[in-house]
């Protein structure tokens, strides 16, 4: 009887797996991703929760076999980061991600705080597909305002002492994409439309669609409340989502990218 589950184990995965994807049905599911990391209430606890927010994410992209490029990236006062943006580029990382849009809170002993007090952090998660350049977006070189600027970053010889950095206004909907990955301006400039066509398609798609539109109002309170996931370190340890109850105890290995089973519980269940 073992020797027959064994052999079975393998197959009942595969059909799991098909099943999985038959709910990765969405008009832009098997798309790449643009995700969007901003850190909310708790200062630098919340820029250094965003930074491992990122590194969870890259990590769950390598494991997934998915190439990843940072866009643009603000650091932090004192460590971690203010906001960042990076593609995930792989079929379906779309389906996926869209699974981890809101609020994510995170709840542990300060490593900033000489007296070793609790701290509760809070970071947002966005993200938006990137659009198939066959797909008409209506953009008119008259509503754009493009700013270029001198990239930042950690110092050193690698410092862009260029003005090569890339910031595209759209303005009669006020949305702003920017890059500054590239050393080349040309470069950072078509990142950043790609950047823009995705949220303006997206802002587009959600005034066809009141329900996404009232989940946009709940993602911008980065605060107590409004979490989809909590990440405990302290005074136990747990990563629970509260939308489908799903949970683990080993909260290093969900930071470390094992974040998969997250997101399929919730994209079945929604």
């Amino acid at each position: 009887m073992q020797e027959v589950e064994t052999k079975m184990s393998p197959m009942k995965s595969k059909i799991d797996n098909l099943q999985f994807y038959q709910t990765l049905s969405g008009e832009h599911d098997a798309c790449s991703a643009i995700v969007s990391i901003n850190s909310g209430a708790g200062g630098t606890e919340a820029d250094d929760w965003s930074n491992m927010i990122l590194r969870m994410y890259l990590r769950w992209a390598q494991r997934m076999n998915f190439e990843t490029q940072i866009l643009d990236i603000t650091a932090g006062e004192e460590a971690g980061i203010k906001n960042v943006l990076f593609e995930v580029m792989g079929d379906y990382a779309y389906g996926y991600l869209k699974a981890e849009i809101g609020i994510h809170r995170l709840v542990r002993i300060s490593p900033f705080d000489a007296n070793q007090r609790r701290h509760t952090s809070f970071s947002a998660v966005f993200v938006y597909p990137v659009i198939d350049e066959e797909i008409d977006v209506d953009i008119h070189e008259a509503d754009l305002r493009i700013d270029t600027y001198r990239a930042s970053g950690a110092g050193g010889q690698h410092v862009n002492t260029t003005d090569s950095a890339v910031r595209i206004t759209h303005i009669p909907t006020g949305i702003v994409a920017q890059c500054q990955s590239e050393r080349s301006q040309h470069k950072n400039k078509a990142h950043a439309m790609k950047v823009l066509k995705a949220k303006l398609y997206e802002k587009a798609q959600e005034e066809f669609d009141s329900e996404r539109k009232e989940q946009e109002k709940h993602k911008k309170k980065i605060e107590w409340g409004s979490q989809i996931r909590s990440y405990v370190m302290h005074p136990y340890r747990m990563v629970k989502d509260h939308r489908t109850g799903y949970q683990v105890g080993d909260v290093d290995s969900v930071m470390d990218g094992d974040i998969t089973a997250f997101m399929k519980e919730f994209l079945v269940s929604s």
